[in-house]
């Protein structure tokens, strides 16, 4: 029943986007909402794997107070942001959800995968988009889509649940870099999905820029994923949020 109800509310979603998208644009031709498995080549030998480890773990922890949702930037903090996870939610019954690579459409089947069974979660932080501009340059509306039906899952699937909804963290040095732009046009869609009841809207990335807007590689070597340094000031930056809307 609840995955019926999904799919029904999934298609009220991508109906609802594409009018906002392009005239003439039908839901099946948005590959943002088009619930699917990582095919990269560099992905396969992992992904799957990592899923079902996060299925083990799902059923393991006696419970999830918080979930992260999100790309390759979420699940760096397995790797360089460590210890700032440690610091700020290892005693907060915590679960990253973060996959490398991932576009809106693979969080979407994770999600009807498992990913999101079994658990109640006081807070689901989430961060995805990144890659729909980076790997295929979708237009904003439906990048923007693709997060609002992960939304509409979380609301339907973990309706306890409050959903704090990140913007897209900056990339590029540069306010002009293409990929940064696109991604803002994406930001300023989603900060509409917000109602302030259930689904929050949070803006960090002047935190991780200068006064002129340019992004510095001492918090982001690669101008796209936050070392050490970089996930300390995301978490500093969230901190606030987090704490009000997990109590």
């Amino acid at each position: 029943m609840k995955t019926r109800l999904s799919a029904v509310l999934l298609f009220v979603t991508l109906l609802m986007d594409c009018a906002v998208a392009s005239a003439g644009v039908t839901a099946e031709q948005i590959p943002a909402l088009k619930p699917e498995v990582q095919t990269a080549k560099w992905a396969q030998s992992w992904w799957m794997p990592r899923h079902n480890e996060k299925l083990k773990a799902i059923k393991e922890m006696k419970q999830v107070d918080l979930l992260m949702i999100g790309d390759s930037i979420t699940h760096g903090w397995e790797t360089k942001g460590r210890k700032v996870w440690d610091k700020y939610y290892g005693k907060r019954n915590a679960l990253n959800i973060g996959f490398s690579g991932d576009r809106t459409e693979h969080v979407i089947w994770r999600q009807q995968h498992g990913e999101i069974d079994g658990i109640s979660p006081k807070l689901a932080v989430i961060m995805i988009g990144t890659n729909n501009a980076g790997h295929r340059q979708d237009p904003a509306q439906e990048t923007a889509a693709g997060i609002k039906a992960i939304i509409e899952q979380l609301r339907t699937r973990l309706p306890k649940t409050k959903i704090l909804l990140l913007a897209i963290l900056p990339r590029g040095e540069k306010p002009d870099n293409r990929l940064r732009k696109l991604n803002d046009a994406t930001n300023e869609i989603i900060a509409k999905y917000a109602d302030d009841k259930y689904v929050f809207f949070l803006d960090i990335n002047d935190k991780f820029l200068d006064d002129d807007g340019r992004l510095s590689k001492s918090i982001m070597p690669d101008l796209l994923h936050p070392n050490e340094t970089g996930y300390g000031i995301w978490a500093e930056a969230m901190e606030p949020m987090i704490e009000k809307l997990m109590n």
